[in-house]
């Protein structure tokens, strides 16, 4: 088939539109950012080595040989892409909509929680394929063993058994599209939509499972799935004992086996803790589990660390909601003396919905010593609502007492934070969906390096504590 993926630079359209060209289909896509001029995209040059072409979001991807559209629920109605399919009479579908003919084609994993998704998803896949059951993978985020090891984006791979790992999206509610052969539910907070919405969502789709797995120690999925199968850091039937975490990893027993992990982050315990009750559920031993675990790094802007200097170190993360946000604040706590974050809201309405949750998020997890510096919300193009603002959340932390700055322009940002930063420092760059995170994450070390090289005394290259630097 001839398939046009409009917003192909999205992480889930980006990952079936490649699974399609692997299939050998002639696949086209259209982004907004391509429209904007931002060309310069790992992913764009990924999409183009499989003979993927791309255009602008401006209806000239589309012609009378493209036989079906994909649209994600960012497309608005009034997309020039859409409207051309539509005068053509192209048949268009949902992408949850042509990821659930995958789910229905495999025996599938589908990884469901409002957070903690795309790791545990790498988790599960890094297990099977090491346990040698060569699993295929649908996910939001790159796994950097795929990348490493297969030299592929990372988001999406084809195995060559039945056995299909995918992240199941609950944001836009296609999360009840699937009926998966095991479902895995890692929790369940107010996040893009209220509870009672989302657990709406969970049912229905638990309800579609051959086998569910549930995290015990979350009462939103326990009242809805009191019969399933459950997994916890404390409770359930699987989960871990002696948990030692530091700021590199953790250490943990399940039923008398070892696990070393080398990620951070108790959170990341509860993520592989759920991936070892999947992979046993799908008959793999604890012992191999540990082995594949063990060898674990994780997902492309998860904890990432883009460097050091001076004893600083830089670290680059997708956390953007609430309760994200205040796991990954409390693993930098671990490995640094105080944390520096800076964080850019992705989405008006998460703003617009949970600023009352950010508020409580922020003042729990900055601790006296630190700060925090506020931007604002990504804004890619299309349809937003008007008058919601991230000065909402600054305005709040500041009757709190919290440490925090907001400047509408992230680059005037960039100065504060290197002259704030002293040795021993982490620095937390955070934040989803915008493909120049990382870069900034890039330019902040480089003012670090800057700022702290003035800073230094010459004689010995040690910061303003050195003594003969204050003489």
């Amino acid at each position: 088939m001839k398939i046009h993926f409009i917003g192909i630079g999205g992480v889930g359209m980006s990952a079936l539109a490649q699974l399609h060209a692997m299939g050998k289909d002639e696949v086209t896509g259209s982004d907004r950012l391509i429209s904007k001029g931002y060309t310069d995209m790992a992913l764009w040059k990924y999409l183009k080595d499989l003979n993927i072409q791309l255009y602008p979001q401006d209806g000239s991807g589309i012609d009378e040989k493209t036989e079906l559209v994909v649209l994600s629920s960012a497309i608005e109605e009034d997309n020039p892409e859409l409207q051309k399919a539509r005068k053509l009479k192209i048949p268009t579908i949902h992408r949850s909509e042509l990821l659930a003919k995958h789910v229905a084609a495999h025996r599938t994993i589908a990884v469901s929680g409002t957070s903690g998704k795309s790791t545990t998803t790498a988790m599960v896949y890094d297990i099977l394929a090491f346990a040698g059951l060569s699993p295929s993978v649908i996910t939001g985020a790159s796994i950097l063993s795929l990348q490493k090891d297969q030299g592929v984006f990372g988001n999406v791979y084809k195995g060559e058994s039945d056995i299909l790992v995918i992240e199941a999206d609950e944001s836009d509610g296609s999360i009840v599209n699937y009926k998966p052969h095991l479902g895995l539910c890692l929790n369940l907070q107010k996040d893009h939509k209220e509870i009672d919405v989302l657990q709406g969502y969970f049912k229905q789709f638990i309800s579609h499972c051959k086998t569910a797995i549930i995290n015990a120690e979350e009462e939103n999925l326990r009242s809805i799935a009191p019969q399933a199968k459950t997994f916890g850091l404390s409770l359930g039937d699987i989960h871990p004992g002696e948990i030692k975490v530091d700021g590199f990893g953790s250490d943990f027993t399940i039923q008398g086996q070892p696990f070393r992990l080398q990620i951070p982050g108790v959170h990341n315990v509860a993520n592989a803790t759920a991936a070892v009750a999947a992979a046993l559920e799908m008959g793999v031993d604890l012992e191999t589990c540990a082995k594949a675990l063990s060898r674990f790094t994780g997902i492309a802007r998860r904890f990432a660390s883009v460097g050091s200097f001076n004893k600083i170190e830089v670290v680059d993360d997708f956390a953007h909601n609430p309760h994200k946000l205040a796991a990954t604040i409390a693993a930098a706590h671990l490995r640094g003396k105080r944390v520096l974050a800076f964080y850019q809201p992705h989405a008006f309405t998460s703003i617009k919905l949970l600023s009352n949750e950010f508020i409580e998020s922020f003042s729990k997890s900055i601790g006296k010593d630190d700060h925090l510096w506020l931007t604002e919300v990504y804004y890619p193009g299309g349809t937003i609502p008007q008058g919601v603002s991230c000065r909402t959340i600054y305005e709040g932390l500041k009757g709190r007492g919290v440490n925090v700055s907001y400047n509408e322009c992230r680059e005037k940002l960039l100065a504060q934070m290197a002259a704030a930063a002293q040795p021993g420092d982490i620095v937390l760059i955070l934040g989803a969906r915008d493909p120049t995170l990382t870069d900034f994450a890039r330019k902040l070390l480089s003012a670090l390096k800057e700022t702290q090289s003035s800073n230094m005394c010459k004689t010995c290259m040690l910061g303003n504590c050195c003594m003969a630097y204050k003489k």
